[in-house]
């Protein structure tokens, strides 16, 4: 079948590109450029209905919130909640990444509670499988792997983390180095490691990429080249190891789009600020601006409970610099798996890192929104600062719990509010040229 890329490529606009297009603000047209270009990717699996966004170059930082069950936690009605309040809170995709209990059931549950695109690492499932099965992820059959990457595929899946770029080249970097100061942290790069170094055998994944590239390009799924050795410690961020699998990955990443698959190329997890301008700017001339996910970033490790503000700094920075598509990170990070509260507080502090983020890199299509916000508040316009705010519902629920004696303030100030206490001055301006100038803006 044609793919999204194969189409853009051939000059047609798709419905999925307009639908795209219409969530950005932008043309059809600038969608499909992108897409041709392998610097955007859009949802394309006809197996399900989903909802579209265009993740890349030109358009604003997505935001993806990732669920699923562990072996200490089964609990399928917790993870349909989350799912659904990742998208009420804005979500723009969904990552299942369950490994406890029936996987195969808690996706469908999952795909049938949310309209977004849902995205999976089906190595879980198959490493998960097998150990139940044989006891280790060693005894592992490939075959076994490539058939769970099918049948997801075949469910509606729109994008899947593959880690490809764990290869016995890659393996080699991480051991001449001397391991890491964190370890590895992925999952998936764990299973791989322990899989190759037992097997003594290249990485199926890599190996077979031909075959790997055939699912997704029959399905027109994503595929986003995984960062399995990821770091999971600042102290190991750009390390060889790191830089060796991004070097694989944009190769997977060229190749997999001459044959007509989008792509995306992951990023690091733990990353001190000062780093991550280089990371992105080596990724993007890495893949020829391919769309970028960065997964967090946490920018330091000594935060326990509050990553979620460690990698909203870090995420916001991303943004800035190039990056498109952001991994959400809750505060339970590192201690334990999330709960639904946990889900929403993590969704939003990514999107005003985005947000951040996008003020710079999109410049005033991004900071107009502000600017209403500005406006609003100078005028003690209180609806329309809900209207406007990314956090509408949390700042009327603060305001109404605390309620003013005057109703045009708020409890801060209350009588002796500064922006009531000076207007009267100003009328003559904020009824003449420069309040046309603030509309004209907006």
């Amino acid at each position: 079948m044609k793919t999204q890329l194969d189409r853009a490529r051939d000059g047609e606009i798709t419905p999925q590109m307009s639908e795209a297009a219409k969530y950005d603000d932008v043309s059809p047209e600038f969608i499909r450029e992108g897409i041709a270009k392998g610097q955007i990717v859009i949802y394309g699996n006809p197996q399900r209905d989903a909802r579209v966004v265009g993740i890349g170059k030109g358009l604003r930082t997505k935001i993806n919130a990732s669920i699923g069950t562990s072996p200490d936690i089964i609990d399928f009605d917790m993870e349909v909640e989350k799912a659904q309040i990742a998208e009420k809170t804005g979500a723009d995709t969904l990552m299942e990444l369950s490994t406890g209990g029936d996987m195969a059931e808690v996706r469908r549950l999952v795909l049938d509670a949310t309209t977004l695109t849902v995205g999976t690492v089906p190595l879980y499932e198959a490493a998960i499988g097998t150990i139940n099965k044989k006891g280790s992820v060693v005894h592992m059959e490939a075959d076994y792997l490539f058939e769970i990457i099918e049948k997801q595929a075949a469910e509606g899946i729109g994008f899947m983390a593959i880690h490809c770029g764990i290869n016995l080249i890659t393996l080699e970097r991480l051991k001449r180095q001397g391991y890491r100061f964190g370890g590895l942290v992925s999952r998936g790069g764990s299973f791989l490691t322990a899989w190759m170094n037992h097997n003594k055998r290249e990485n199926p994944l890599y190996d077979q990429i031909d075959r790997l590239i055939d699912i997704m390009k029959k399905y027109d799924v994503i595929l986003s080249l995984g960062n399995g050795l990821r770091a999971g410690a600042v102290h190991d961020s750009t390390d060889r190891a790191q830089i060796q699998e991004l070097i694989i990955n944009s190769e997977v990443a060229e190749y997999a789009q001459k044959r007509g698959v989008q792509i995306i190329v992951e990023g690091p997890g733990h990353i001190p600020i000062d780093e991550i301008e280089a990371n992105v700017i080596i990724q993007k001339r890495m893949s020829n601006n391919a769309p970028f996910y960065m997964l967090g970033p946490i920018t330091t490790d000594v935060a326990p409970g509050y990553d979620h503000i460690t990698s909203a700094i870090g995420a916001a920075l991303s943004s800035r610099y190039g990056a498109d598509f952001i991994c959400y990170v809750t505060p339970p990070e590192h201690l334990a798996l999330p709960k639904p509260d946990d889900v929403r507080e993590g969704v939003i502090a990514a999107k005003i890192a985005a947000h951040v983020g996008d003020m710079v890199k999109l410049g005033d299509k991004v900071k107009n929104r502000d600017l209403k916000m500005g406006i609003a508040r100078r005028d003690l316009d209180w609806n329309t600062q809900y209207e406007t705010a990314i956090t509408s519902e949390k700042a009327k629920q603060i305001r109404d719990e605390r309620p003013p004696v005057e109703d045009d303030t708020c409890t801060m100030c209350g009588s002796v509010c500064s922006l009531k206490g000076v207007r009267e001055y100003y009328e003559e301006d904020l009824n003449g040229s420069r309040k046309k100038s603030y509309s004209t803006a907006l």
